[in-house]
């Protein structure tokens, strides 16, 4: 361990300069004015895992961006790892309130990473957190302690969601062959509790569109008289919940998995503290489906969100008018069991008739992905438990995320294969959000860690 410790701090400035270089690039995979940014993301990343130690690197063209595959096959009889990540980015709307460009890299010490933090969109998701995995690479072919084949495959689609690499994955099976997938795309409790990822939601993601008259129209001369789309819109949207913030599709929770009291009562021993994610999030209260903890609510229970909601005028100033059409973008995250397409279709068909006379409505489905369960029995899981503990001196506590990584479904599926979600990012990293960031506590923590995964993982598949 000491091996590993000193090689990080011996190469710890240099480690942080690469990753900061990588965020340099706006890999945002939702603009397309952004393809050529793609590209470029795609050949660091292959020249980072070439300098790492893979004897092969490849960049594998798709129907949509390139996805980056690596591997470094030491003993065809050992076992296989593959390492899975992306290396585009969300959008970094809103720009206004970031404190630093999102795309120019500053340290800067918080309360919670008094070593300081990385500021910078794709800073903890996911460039961060799959770059540790290239640097545990690079220590362990240095230090000839891999103890087991590596495969890499790094994709360009994940925040749209990874269409391409479904296609991809059904081609390539036999290149893709492993015994175990690892990912760093999930968070951990704090810097002292380290905890292991056993459960994501699935997602379905829709666009709606709300059309009324045929042009704009002047609110004095037709306000009363005709369906205002915007109004419309936002009734529709808020007749989605009910009184106890249970959702009112017909069928929506079917499938829904019931968690026993024992069950929950095990979530509940995770250290939680209301006040304290009240204060970080400047909250007087939290809200949610009746009967449901937090914690709970975050991660057991289904949703439905909007994502963004517009139409009419929104510029300065005033402009009275009806507007021809109001649109919103809607997330609905699932559980296990919940299938994303039958929730889509579902949500399709009730928002088309809920909609009243005098408008037309379109729901235009994005994306979408089933949700996961591991078990805690597994190899892999132990492995991952014993390499944190060795680590941060506790053991790691399973938990259930809220978010949704749509592609580890796919992957049990097409390659038989058993995720293990190993995070080591923080609730207030900000993902997604402006000002997001990733402690230079926890990049060098996983690059310790990761190596002894791989020793771990190899002794007990004896």
């Amino acid at each position: 361990m000491e091996t590993i410790k000193s090689y990080v701090q011996q190469h710890k400035d240099r480690f942080i300069n690469e990753l900061i270089e990588l965020l340099k690039i706006p890999s945002v995979s939702a603009d397309t004015a952004y393809i050529q940014d793609i590209i470029d993301t795609a050949n660091a990343v292959k020249e980072s895992l070439e300098k790492a130690g893979c004897d092969i690197v490849e960049i594998c063209d798709t129907p949509g961006n390139p996805i980056v595959y690596g591997e470094k096959i030491i003993d065809p009889l050992l076992p296989t790892i593959l390492v899975y990540g992306h290396y585009d980015v969300q959008p970094a709307d809103p720009i206004r309130l970031w404190t630093s460009p999102p795309f120019e890299p500053v340290i800067k010490k918080t309360e919670i990473h008094p070593e300081g933090a990385i500021f910078a969109r794709g800073a903890c998701d996911d460039k961060g957190q799959m770059y540790m995995h290239v640097k545990a690479l690079e220590y362990m072919v240095q230090s000839n302690t891999l103890p087991c084949n590596v495969k890499f495959m790094i994709e360009g689609e994940e925040e749209i969601g990874s269409k391409s690499l479904s296609w991809f994955v059904e081609r390539n099976q036999e290149k893709l062959k492993n015994d175990v997938i690892l990912i760093s795309d999930t968070g951990m409790i704090s810097n002292q509790q380290p905890s292991i990822t056993t459960g994501l939601r699935g997602l379905s993601y829709v666009e709606v569109e709300v059309t009324g008259p045929n042009r704009d129209l002047h609110s004095g001369l037709y306000g009363g008289a005709v369906a205002n789309p915007i109004n419309i819109l936002a009734k529709m949207i808020a007749s989605l919940h009910d009184e106890n913030n249970h959702i009112t599709i017909p069928g929506f929770y079917d499938k829904v998995e019931e968690l026993s009291l024992a069950e929950r009562a095990e979530m509940a021993k995770a250290p939680f503290n209301l006040e304290t994610y009240k204060n970080a999030l400047d909250l007087n209260d939290v809200y949610g489906e009746k009967g449901y903890t937090t914690n709970e609510r975050n991660s057991i229970r289904p949703t439905l969100d909007v994502n963004g909601i517009w139409g009419g005028y929104t510029g300065e100033g005033a402009k009275t008018v009806i507007a021809s059409q109001a649109f919103a973008k809607i997330s609905m995250r699932l559980v296990p069991n919940q299938d994303w397409e039958e929730i889509t279709e579902l949500f399709t068909k009730h928002f088309i008739s809920i909609a009243p006379a005098g408008v037309k409505v379109k729901v235009k489905p994005h994306h979408g992905g089933q949700g996961y369960v591991t078990p805690t029995d597994s190899i892999g899981y132990k492995a991952a438990n014993k390499a944190y503990t060795e680590t941060f001196g506790v053991p790691a506590i399973p938990v259930r995320s809220g978010g949704s990584i749509p592609i580890v479904a796919l992957f049990e599926k097409e390659l038989k294969s058993k995720t293990i979600l190993m995070g080591f990012g923080l609730d207030s990293d900000a993902i997604h959000s402006p000002n997001e960031h990733f402690g230079i506590f926890n990049y060098l923590k996983g690059i310790e860690t990761i190596p002894l995964f791989y020793k771990y993982f190899v002794e007990l598949s004896k």
